[in-house]
């Protein structure tokens, strides 16, 4: 695990048929890195929290019975982006690791360079150079 300096104020949490094949490709092809992974006695993950930059996802098993777990029945595929410095070496390792890549690396008319990749469960996860509330703050 690694020390995580700052606690994010937002969490997207998403649910898999196949938590333990998503951690593995979201840590692979994407980069996160494991901060947190309880298993339920199945073998299933209860809950897991991976990191990237300052972000967190948690994640977890469909079918475990939890509240969350009911709440989310049914719930389709969802969009996450995370802000990388570098988008044509984190595609390189995406596509080296087999993600499906929906969208190449592309400049885009606001100035950021962004791709998108569906993880094998559908989420679509976009990686680029924007960085939201920069223009604000600026």
């Amino acid at each position: 695990m690694i020390a995580v300096t700052q606690s994010p104020g937002i969490c997207p949490t998403l649910v898999y048929e196949d938590a333990k094949a998503a951690v593995g490709q979201l840590t692979e092809a994407f980069g996160f890195t494991v901060h947190a992974l309880y298993e339920n006695e199945d073998g299933s993950v209860a809950h897991a929290e991976l990191t990237f930059g300052n972000g967190m996802v948690m994640l977890g098993s469909r079918g475990t019975g939890s509240e969350f777990d009911k709440v989310m029945r049914g719930s389709g595929p969802v969009g996450v982006f995370v802000h990388v410095d570098d988008v044509d070496g984190h595609h390189a390792r995406a596509v080296e690791h087999g993600a499906e890549i929906v969208m190449p690396p592309t400049d885009q008319d606001y100035g950021a360079r962004d791709y998108m990749a569906r993880d094998r469960e559908g989420n679509v996860w976009s990686f680029g150079t924007y960085t939201p509330g920069a223009a604000e703050s600026a």
